[in-house]
């Protein structure tokens, strides 16, 4: 994860904010920096997705593709995760840095959204047992200024809501044997049902207290952070602390339920404006919120 050095005033200064609910750049402790989104960025994906966090910058593309279901799921299609850390993102990612960080963002990324209860995987199924969609999920940091959990789900979610999957023709031929058409006709497509597909929220401890969407200054004076992430209605589907040093109980509890609350009012403005997108067509320009 890329890091910053701070000098001991530039630690005291920012705790003695965070202490105060008053960060440096004026937001309080629960308050995420302006958020922009635009879909359909890259035009060889059935989906994708830019977000703008500050000034840290995701791009995510979703490629759907034929595979075979897994022998566990025969009647289940899957998600497969890669992520690539730029190194003109920060100079950290070079070499084997960037490597090891995108196979932890990777895991992490898997263990959240590749279930049942964030995707609806049985409807990936084409025929049970023989064929399934296989969605790539492919993750492009082009600029890290922090919270980078955060920022990667809001665009995984946009881009699998922006997803667009051909419809499939299943026929049998003289000996009975499957023959599979795709439909070439672009509006003759599925499209996924993302409303529980959750998002992520991290949760820094500075001082005494917890903040979220924390700059990379806040996190260099961070001692250990909580990762949740949470549904629409606020259900935690997955938690993993991060960072060197310890939490509490009392702590872990506090940031739990703080993730819950930011995590369950992220859904509805998210979801308003990528529909709010999509029905101005081409007309549409770049829109933000929680600006």
């Amino acid at each position: 994860m890329a890091t910053v050095q701070v000098s001991e005033a530039e630690k005291v200064y920012i705790l003695h904010g965070v202490r105060d609910d008053l960060r440096v750049d004026g937001r309080g402790c629960e308050d995420y920096r302006h958020m922009e989104i635009e879909t359909e960025m890259v035009s060889n994906t059935d989906g994708s997705a830019k977000v703008t966090l500050g000034h840290t910058d995701v791009l995510v593309g979703v490629k759907a593709e034929m595979g075979k279901p897994r022998p566990m799921v025969p009647d289940e299609g899957y998600l497969e995760f890669f992520v690539d850390c730029s190194a003109n993102a920060t100079p950290e990612f070079e070499g084997r840095g960037g490597d090891e960080l995108g196979m932890e963002l990777s895991n992490t990324l898997y263990k959240v959204f590749n279930n049942r209860y964030s995707v609806d995987l049985k409807s990936l199924c084409i025929s049970p047992g023989e064929h399934c969609w296989v969605l790539y999920v492919d993750v492009l940091l082009l600029q890290c200024d922090g919270n980078l959990f955060d920022a990667i789900s809001v665009a995984i979610k946009a881009a699998l809501f922006n997803t667009k999957i051909p419809k499939v023709h299943i026929s049998e031929d003289e000996e009975g044997g499957k023959e599979i058409e795709l439909s070439d006709d672009p509006y003759d497509c599925m499209r996924l049902n993302v409303e529980n597909v959750p998002c992520i929220v991290t949760l820094c401890k500075v001082g005494h207290r917890h903040v979220v969407d924390a700059t990379l200054q806040e996190k260099a004076c961070s001692v250990a952070s909580l990762i949740i992430s949470v549904t629409h209605k606020g259900t935690v589907t997955c938690v993993r602390k991060v960072g060197g040093g310890s939490l509490d109980p009392e702590s872990i509890f506090e940031m739990t339920e703080t993730g819950k609350r930011v995590g369950k009012a992220l859904h509805a403005p998210l979801m308003e404006l990528l529909q709010e997108e999509e029905s101005l067509g081409k007309k549409r320009q770049k829109v933000g919120f929680l600006g």
